[in-house]
């Protein structure tokens, strides 16, 4: 008996899901959304099971996202990713890896829903234009023009240099290091003066909710957290294809990512919303 074409192309299924939500939560329920319509489809008729679901997921995807963009605008403070535990294999793929970064993910938050759909399919699955038009209804002219301002707009705002797997585990091990024992100096010297530290704790619990510009700044505000706790333990963890880390501050934990260009950090994220938090146990299977 031949595996059910949802079933084999899953993975895949949910990475444009999460990609285009930036919420495993809300990838599933689309996921189950469309193998409900899925389920009700003549599969005689289908001759390409695999851009078929796709193009399912995406429409399901970018209804929910159009949904989520207003309530997100409501949201306490800073919007984040929700991170999810990858395995290393993840970060092989190099494309993949920096597509679901919570980097590339706080970036394309800046996209509208169909930009946002135009530029995964084409940039990270390489979908042909007439499969993305058919799947975000526009014409594939139109979507050859989305493309190109997408493309342009994210080029503009992503992190501009990869690193290395040995590179970025030795900057996060030296951050969360800095950070168990507080000291100033140690942190200033592995941030970028033009470091920027975002975080989300939704109004749950207790996070900036504005950006932090500056080394001095940052480096400042991680001080003190380090001071005003009884109790911080960190260790490193595969988060959205890098190497991040998990904090326990007096056990209550939250999720780093970080994002390193010529060997200092310009970006900290960090994720304290428990409601965010809880795809941290299980890796998450993720694929192009």
């Amino acid at each position: 008996m031949t595996e059910d074409p949802f079933v084999a192309h899953r993975g895949l299924l949910f990475t444009v899901a999460y990609e285009l939500l930036g919420s495993a939560a809300d990838a599933e329920d689309v996921l189950q959304e469309s193998w409900l319509r899925w389920a009700d489809v003549d599969r005689t008729q289908v001759r390409d099971p695999r851009a078929y679901l796709v193009r399912t997921v995406t429409r399901q995807a970018l209804n929910r996202l159009r949904t989520l963009s207003r309530s997100r605008e409501d949201y306490v403070g800073e919007w984040l990713p929700e991170p999810l535990l990858t395995s290393p294999d993840v970060a092989e793929d190099v494309e993949l890896a920096e597509s679901v970064s919570i980097a590339m993910l706080t970036v394309l938050e800046t996209l509208g829903p169909t930009e946002r759909a135009v530029f995964v399919l084409r940039e990270v699955f390489e979908l042909p234009y007439g499969e993305i038009a058919e799947a975000t209804g526009k014409s594939a002219a139109t979507v050859r023009q989305i493309a190109r301002r997408a493309r342009e707009h994210v080029t503009a705002r992503r992190p501009r240099v990869r690193v290395s797997r040995a590179e970025q585990r030795a900057v996060v091990e030296r951050f969360l290091l800095a950070l168990r024992t507080g000291r100033l100096q140690e942190m200033l010297e592995i941030m970028a003066p033009d470091v920027v530290l975002i975080a989300d704790g939704g109004g749950v619990v207790a996070a900036v909710t504005v950006p932090v510009h500056g080394a001095g700044p940052v480096a400042e505000l991680l001080a003190r957290a380090n001071q005003a706790v009884a109790s911080l333990e960190t260790t490193t963890v595969w988060l959205n294809g890098a190497l991040a880390g998990r904090i326990e501050f007096d056990g209550e934990p939250a999720a780093v990512s970080l994002a390193v260009e010529d060997g200092r950090i310009t970006g900290v994220y960090v994720v304290r919303n428990p409601h965010k938090l809880t795809r941290l146990d299980a890796p998450a299977e993720l694929t192009r």
